[in-house]
């Protein structure tokens, strides 16, 4: 199963957002600091590929498929951003094993930033996750994205979190959202089959995303657990007894999620004692790096088996 952006060369309902942001850099319209907000798992980081690809492949064999919006895979830009070495392309994003975007990859961004652009033609930094830039980070960021040089391009991924005003204010923000509908059928086709025959119901509210499916079938098979037959609150209580939420990778936004589903669901609870409780923890645990292990017992205590 295909789960990282940059390899996906298929780009599924987000053509009009991609035709938008071709239309404004044919125009020389294409704004230099641009803000993708939207859900997590939602297509962002894919759509930013494409439209990178778009732009880098143009005088290149096997240019983009704009017809079908596709990358070829044969296209050299394409394979020197999968081996990471594309001179015109740098990418920011988390670390798991760490807890935030640290000031040292921006340090590195700056170096590179400072080095003439290959072939004079332009240069696009990706920052995905950015509701993980530490403070320093920020600030580090906001020095380079004040006066940008010329012809280089920011792409920032925000996924519907909070984010300094002081970044926000820098960056004209593009609003990208599915419907429930669209999601579903998007879902479908990754797969190749109805996510009704491979996800028990207690998973899909109406906000879910592709991202968020396809990580959760992965997450599920990984850990052995049959997601068509285990409802919610036997797979949280598998999480928990098991320490599933102390592995360090992209699934972990998955687990947060499905805490965030059970609680919206409990309603024999008290909303303000319970579900606003826990989300400000959830955030808390995730900005402050606080102790996980504390996190789920008291979920499980309070809330789970309570």
């Amino acid at each position: 199963m295909n789960l990282i952006p940059k390899n996906q060369l298929k780009l599924y309902g987000l053509n009009d957002y991609i035709d938008n942001l071709i239309s404004l850099y044919q125009k020389n319209l294409l704004p230099n600091k641009i803000l993708l907000s939207g859900s997590k798992g939602i297509g962002k980081c894919t759509l930013s590929y494409h439209f990178i690809n778009y732009v880098f492949s143009k005088n290149e064999d096997y240019s983009y498929d704009i017809n079908n919006y596709t990358i070829i895979d044969k296209n050299k830009s394409y394979k020197l951003i999968q081996n990471g070495s594309h001179p015109n392309f740098s990418l920011i994003d988390i670390d798991f094993e760490k807890k935030n975007i640290d000031i040292n990859q921006i340090r590195e961004l700056i170096k590179v930033l400072n080095k003439s652009s290959f072939k004079n033609e332009p240069k696009f930094i990706l920052i995905d996750n950015i509701e993980y830039l530490n403070l320093n980070s920020v600030n580090a960021l906001l020095k380079i994205l004040e006066e940008p040089n010329e012809d280089t391009y920011f792409i920032l991924i925000n996924n519907n979190k909070q984010i300094l005003p002081t970044i926000k204010s820098r960056c004209l923000d593009f609003k990208i959202s599915l419907s429930n509908s669209q999601s579903t059928i998007i879902s479908n086709q990754l797969l190749g089959e109805k996510i009704s025959n491979l996800i028990h119901s207690d998973y899909l509210d109406y906000y879910f995303t592709p991202g968020f499916v396809l990580n959760l079938i992965e997450f599920s098979k990984i850990n052995l657990i049959n997601i068509k037959e285990v409802n919610l609150d036997d797979f949280l209580k598998k999480i928990i007894n098991e320490n599933l939420y102390k592995k360090k990778d992209s699934s972990k936004y998955v687990i947060y999620y499905l805490i965030e589903l059970f609680l919206k669901r409990k309603t024999n609870l008290d909303i303000n004692n319970y579900y606003f409780e826990f989300i400000h923890k959830i955030n808390n645990v995730n900005k402050f790096n606080l102790d996980e292990e504390s996190f789920f017992i008291d979920l499980e205590t309070k809330v789970i088996n309570g």
